[in-house]
């Protein structure tokens, strides 16, 4: 089996690799931070020293980083992929990233006779480690089958959206829509809480009915602890939804409520819970209402 190169080994990326070489894949990894590429080499893959090192020995190398400027680095910028890529081989980037920036990157390496897919994923860590996270691809068709079995590995729901830039747009679709079932959850679990009514009884009458959603039963349960232990970061999602609202802009779409969230998240950031998980956002609506939506014993 040919080497594939995985280059960005943080919080997603690890548990993404571990899952490739579980599957038989044999890996050569990067990361800037060395003590990453340690762990991963210790768990059985070859390391590679910079980008290019990882695309000189592999066919197929993935990008998993944190936003359009490292990718932009890694891939284009001095000892990156491009460097090392060999015609004919496909980079698959799963960051999540603004799609102007994935054509841009793209039609690049196209020049070079590389083709690149966007492909962003939903599910934070617990899914990264599962192998069942969502991704959502961009780019051609061939390309695309070509590396579906790769992606399988990772995700439980492998789809083609479209070309170049598709991944990327259908990520923001899905970081603004969880975004806002998140704040909606903080605002209607603290109007509960403060009306004096059992949070956790409140969210299981209303789970089975048109409010339940994966984001009420992925996150309810550790709003109710009090663990905002970070699956997704705020600070990440800030992110997102910058690249959203530039996005919207550009193609001159409203993004009223895309606003008012990325606003409760910059606070919260600015508060110090910027690393918090995005469920943490509950703590806007709790600080404002001096109440704490928590397991009652």
């Amino acid at each position: 089996m040919n080497k594939t190169g995985f280059i960005g080994l943080g919080i997603m990326g690890r548990p993404m690799a571990r899952n490739l070489m579980k599957a038989g894949y044999p890996l050569v990894v990067y990361d800037i931070n060395p003590d990453a590429v340690k762990e991963l080499v210790n768990d059985g893959a070859e390391a590679a020293w910079s980008s290019a090192g990882v695309a000189a020995q592999c066919d197929v190398v993935i990008t998993m980083l944190p936003n359009s400027p490292d990718v932009r680095d890694a891939v284009l910028g001095p000892a990156g992929v491009i460097e090392g890529i060999k015609p004919g081989s496909v980079i698959i980037d799963m960051s999540s990233i603004a799609p102007l920036v994935s054509r841009e990157i793209a039609e690049k390496l196209l020049a070079k006779d590389v083709i690149m897919l966007d492909a962003p994923v939903s599910g934070g860590e617990p899914k990264a480690i599962e192998g069942t996270l969502a991704i959502m691809v961009g780019g051609p068709e061939d390309t695309f089958n070509r590396v579906k079995d790769i992606l399988s590995v990772m995700g439980a729901s492998v789809k083609l959206v479209g070309d170049t830039g598709s991944g990327n747009i259908a990520k923001l679709a899905n970081q603004i829509i969880v975004a806002l079932n998140i704040a909606a959850i903080g605002e209607a679990m603290t109007l509960a809480t403060k009306a004096g009514v059992d949070p956790e009884k409140v969210y299981q009458a209303i789970r089975g009915g048109l409010a339940g959603s994966t984001a009420l039963d992925a996150k309810m349960p550790l709003i109710l602890d009090g663990n905002f232990k970070p699956g997704f970061r705020i600070e990440l999602h800030i992110k997102d939804l910058i690249n959203a609202l530039d996005t919207t802009k550009q193609l001159d779409v409203p993004g009223i409520l895309t606003e008012e969230v990325l606003g409760i998240m910059e606070w919260l950031k600015a508060d110090g819970k910027g690393k918090d998980d995005h469920g943490g956002l509950i703590q806007y609506y709790e600080e404002a209402a001096k109440v704490q939506v928590r397991k009652r014993s």
